[in-house]
């Protein structure tokens, strides 16, 4: 039986008018605005090396900057660092006329860091002590239980406190605390704890260790809280969900479900607090005392290492007090940034994965 074959025609062209395939054809070559300007700049891959060159050079910035700090301060205390090397910061001198130690000694040479690495140390680990709980109880009320309407002011008025000037923490500690604790705090802490011998020595000026704990607690208390909720907010609901579901109440739930999870976090936070408490100068130097001495009393005068840098560097005598100044300051600043870097990888730790939320 013969093939047949019937060829179709082609309909679609055909029914298709000259006007519609017009209005095709036009729609086809018309190119949009953004389009236009994109073409009429032509190749923008040179401006791409270049802002990727600009913004890698402003990252690296930083490393040199602090890299040139570093080694300023490793120049000019050279002097102090190879008279003394490393027994600077333990190395005690002994006055043959009194019998007692002497630390800092600018007129006969001799300059011993102790005093000033022993108030830096007890005037923030005290800090830490009465600034912690009250960091964290603060980020809990604001994180699990404060209402939804008081949630923000609060927060601001906590984050508020880190943006006070040190100077005004200075002036009022001279003018308000200070006298508090002259006149209220420091009698009865000597009748009570006395026998301790930590606050076996009433100071009438009212200054001391214990003077610069409150206003450093004072001073980092935004910062552990800030962060503290900021950790505490990356811990997931369904873990909240999922231990009241058990039957556990809010304190558990807070205890197990969120503190728990966020320890890591929180820990990271305090040592930050730590290294903020650390490097403050001007309202510690306000109230501590400024005696370079080692005293057990907290209610005795002490110093602090950036203290004396800012007391006595304008008025050194001579090249090699002023290095064994700088010598201090480079302690300082490599104590600093290790603190700093070790809070920062732990808060790092627990946030890594979690989004940022607004309170």
């Amino acid at each position: 039986m013969p093939e047949i074959r019937i060829s179709h025609p082609q309909v679609k062209a055909e029914l298709q008018s000259p006007a519609v395939t017009e209005a095709a054809e036009t729609r086809t070559t018309e190119v949009s605005a953004v389009r236009k300007f994109l073409m009429s700049r032509g190749n923008s891959s040179f401006s791409d090396r270049c802002f990727h060159v600009l913004m890698v050079l402003c990252a690296l910035s930083i490393f040199g900057i602090v890299l040139f700090i570093l080694m300023e301060l490793m120049h000019t205390s050279s002097l102090a660092w190879n008279k003394f090397g490393i027994s600077f910061f333990f190395k005690t001198y002994m006055d043959p006329n009194t019998g007692l130690p002497s630390y800092w000694d600018p007129v006969n040479g001799h300059f011993s860091a102790i005093p000033f690495v022993y108030g830096t140390l007890v005037s923030s680990l005290m800090a830490l002590v009465l600034a912690v709980p009250l960091a964290i109880g603060v980020a809990i009320f604001l994180t699990e239980m404060c209402p939804g309407v008081l949630r923000g002011p609060l927060a601001f008025i906590t984050e508020l406190l880190a943006a006070i000037p040190s100077i005004v923490y200075g002036l009022w500690a001279v003018f308000i605390l200070v006298p508090l604790l002259r006149e209220h705090v420091n009698p009865a802490l000597i009748s009570t704890f006395g026998w301790t011998k930590l606050f076996g020595a009433d100071n009438p000026t009212g200054l001391g260790y214990l003077s610069a704990s409150v206003i450093l607690a004072i001073m980092i208390l935004p910062i552990i809280s800030s962060l503290t909720r900021e950790v505490m907010t990356a811990v997931p609901h369904s873990q909240r969900e999922a231990v009241l579901a058990l039957g556990a109440t809010r304190w558990e739930m807070i205890r197990t479900g969120v503190l728990r999870n966020a320890r890591i976090g929180i820990v990271g936070a305090v040592i930050l607090g730590l290294g903020r408490a650390l490097g403050e100068t001007m309202a510690v130097t306000m109230v501590i005392g400024n005696s370079a001495e080692i005293h057990r009393s907290l209610l005795a005068n002490g110093t602090s290492m950036s203290a004396v840098i800012a007391n006595e560097f304008a008025e050194a005598s001579g090249d090699l007090h002023r290095s064994a100044l700088i010598e201090i300051g480079l302690a300082l600043f490599i104590v600093t940034i290790i603190v700093n870097a070790l809070a920062r990888l732990l808060v790092w730790a627990v946030t890594r994965g979690a989004p940022a939320r607004v309170h």
